[in-house]
């Protein structure tokens, strides 16, 4: 009961972490972008709150690389290490979010002078925005925020997306169709359950052979096959042994000529190993813990797949030493016949869920979940930037500047509207970048950590610079396309001469 009590609060304080922290930092971030603006354009930044914003900053960066550091060792840990060390680099990240608050007005601050020496229309978007530095500011700290989250986002993905290629397992031959008991506990078929499971098969596969597996009826009684200089890989789909027919050693081998004798086992390697013999030790009585041996006769048959490796035992042998065998499993050898994503969930309608699954081996497939989530943070963070431009920005005055400007022609209005758009985006982009990317990098350590005695170690991290790259060129470029489309100007100046 205090085992169940301590799981539901661990879980628990990592969904009000996960919820919480964002709501936090949006709630430093604002009041301190706000603060640090200047009542007017004749009154500069507020230098002790972009000082306070920058220690939190370099606080929240030692957090992250302190949480990194804790959770850098390819080791398992515990469930406590791992929240502890993820808690401490949220916290950090979430500091350094939040002292990066009055950096947008500072950044309006310092651009200024640097934009007199700029075409018109950037110019005087540059103007604009530091004449209007409250709208500006909280636009673009909004941009900043949501941009770090992105690519933040991204950059998890990509490295969570390398660690679980590298811990894939395949379930079986690419291709193969596999038909497996849904119970978590029993790993295998009743003979009512496997009869029906087969005759559904049958029916929406007519014609095609069916292969399969069997394990020992009774878990309790132990049985185990070994051969002499042969070890199986660990990431092995049979890792122990396989105990079938001559369709299963067909499958394992992916040859359909493959020799089958049902008195003689088959090691399935491909290591260049000489084996005339496999010992089999197993049990005469399930409540006498002594085990027996024999010994059989064995061939070697090659496989180019290294995850099928494994010592073939015919049914029979096992039969013969007083076992009784159930199935574990249904398969369709790819060889024969490739079952379509159609054909597999209309098997999949057909049977009973609390019977069966199944599953086609294809390989690794990289999930896409998070893609939906980062696509809405940059469109959060283009509106946002967009918002600077709202209002009485699209003022007679500018227009009839930009218009003397531009010899009279309204393009140069627009032109304006673009650079302030841009300029809001890219300043917000740059920022975020700067937060998002080493928190997403720093993150990845604590979020692979080791858990479970299975987990490999982890692979290298490959940072997305390409599009990384993109998001920040790419935004800016968009929010000003979208300043020009969205340009409208005041109904007084075309009457202004």
């Amino acid at each position: 009961m205090s085992f169940d009590l301590g799981f539901y609060a661990i879980g628990f304080l990592i969904v009000a972490v996960l919820v919480g922290l964002p709501l936090m930092t949006a709630m430093g971030a604002i009041p301190a972008a706000l603060l640090s603006a200047p009542p007017n354009r004749h009154e500069f930044t507020n230098r002790r709150v972009v000082v306070l914003g920058l220690f939190t900053s370099f606080a929240g960066a030692w957090l992250m690389g302190l949480g990194a550091w804790l959770a850098r060792e390819d080791l398992r840990y515990g469930a406590i290490e791992f929240f502890g060390f993820l808690l401490i680099t949220l916290v950090g990240t979430g500091l350094l979010a939040a002292g990066f608050g009055p950096l947008p007005s500072w950044l309006l601050e310092i651009l200024g002078p640097f934009a007199e020496r700029l075409p018109p229309p950037l110019r005087l978007a540059v103007r604009d925005l530091a004449r209007r530095q409250a709208r500006a500011v909280l636009a673009i700290t909004l941009a900043m925020m949501a941009t770090a989250f992105g690519l933040a986002l991204t950059v998890i993905a990509v490295g969570e997306t390398a660690q679980s290629r590298a811990e894939y397992l395949p379930r079986g031959r690419p291709g193969s169709l596999l038909v497996q008991s849904s119970s978590m506990f029993i790993r295998s078929f009743s003979a009512a359950d496997a009869a029906a499971v087969r005759a559904t098969m049958e029916r929406e596969l007519p014609g095609v052979p069916i292969a399969q597996s069997e394990t020992v009826a009774d878990s309790l009684w132990y049985f185990r096959a070994e051969a002499d200089g042969v070890e199986i890989p660990e990431e092995a789909v049979y890792w122990d042994q396989a105990i079938g027919d001559e369709k299963l050693l067909r499958y394992l081998t992916g040859d359909q000529s493959t020799p089958y004798d049902e008195g003689t086992a088959v090691v399935v390697t491909s290591a260049d190993v000489k084996v005339d013999s496999v010992s089999l030790a197993y049990e005469t009585d399930k409540d006498d813990e002594t085990t027996a041996s024999k010994t059989v006769r064995a061939i070697v048959a090659r496989t180019s797949d290294p995850h099928m490796e494994t010592i073939f035992v015919p049914s029979k042998i096992v039969r013969d030493l007083g076992y009784q065998l159930q199935p574990s499993e249904l398969i369709v050898d790819p060889t024969l016949y490739r079952v379509t994503a159609q054909e597999q969930q209309r098997l999949d309608d057909r049977l009973d869920d609390a019977v069966a699954e199944t599953h086609v081996e294809r390989g690794f497939e990289a999930s896409l979940g998070w893609l939906p989530v980062a696509v809405a943070a940059f469109l959060a963070a283009l509106v946002c930037a967009l918002t600077s431009g709202f209002g009485q920005a699209t003022n007679s005055r500018q227009a009839r500047v930009m218009r003397r400007a531009g010899s009279g022609s309204g393009s140069a209005f627009r032109w304006f509207c673009a650079c302030r758009a841009g300029m809001s985006s890219l300043c917000g982009t740059v920022l975020g970048a700067v937060i998002g990317c080493p928190a997403g990098m720093l993150l990845l350590w604590p979020l692979t950590m080791r858990t479970t005695w299975e987990e490999p170690a982890r692979v290298p991290f490959e940072t997305p610079w390409p599009a990384i790259t993109a998001i920040v060129i790419g935004l800016p470029l968009l929010a000003a396309a979208l300043g020009a489309l969205f340009a409208r100007e005041h109904p007084g100046a075309q009457a202004e001469p």
